[in-house]
């Protein structure tokens, strides 16, 4: 008997070449993100990048130890339609990111209080990219045939 292999518990659950998040990632970033939504409500911080503007945080990916999280985060307000004017704000949230991280540590019951790296949401710029595409004459008119093709059959 001592040829036999026993499995562990990382052969039974997910291997490496799986993709996506665990349920233990995902619960953990919604965590993040409830808190630090809470903290940037609260909290003053003192950048000029960021007078004025709101932060939504739209999402929180943590990595599979749960020591680092990517919080993806949509500034807006203060004239910021310019996507010149994001850069800045997003470089402010990461240069407060140590002061934010101490909050967060108040805030959330986790073992590790993840370091925060802040990127700015793209999911927005390219959701409106596909609906102009939708509103061009040639692709509008493609869709009405397929429409149309599709209530013939």
């Amino acid at each position: 008997m001592g040829g036999m292999k026993r499995s562990s518990f990382k052969d039974k659950h997910r291997g490496p070449a799986e993709a996506g998040p665990t349920q233990r990632q995902l619960r953990a970033g919604e965590l993040v993100r409830h808190a630090l939504v809470e903290i940037l409500r609260e909290e003053e911080i003192h950048d000029e990048d960021l007078h004025g503007v709101s932060i939504t945080v739209t999402e929180v990916r943590c990595s599979p130890d749960l020591r680092h999280a990517t919080v993806f985060v949509e500034p807006l307000g203060a004239g910021l339609g310019d996507s010149a004017k994001v850069g800045p704000a997003v470089a402010a949230l990461n240069r407060h990111a140590k002061f934010l991280r101490g909050i967060l540590g108040r805030h959330i019951d986790m073992k590790f209080t993840p370091d925060l790296r802040f990127l700015h949401d793209e999911s927005f710029n390219e959701a409106a990219r596909i609906d102009a595409l939708f509103l061009r004459p040639e692709i509008a008119r493609d869709l009405r045939r397929d429409d149309e093709e599709d209530e013939q059959d």
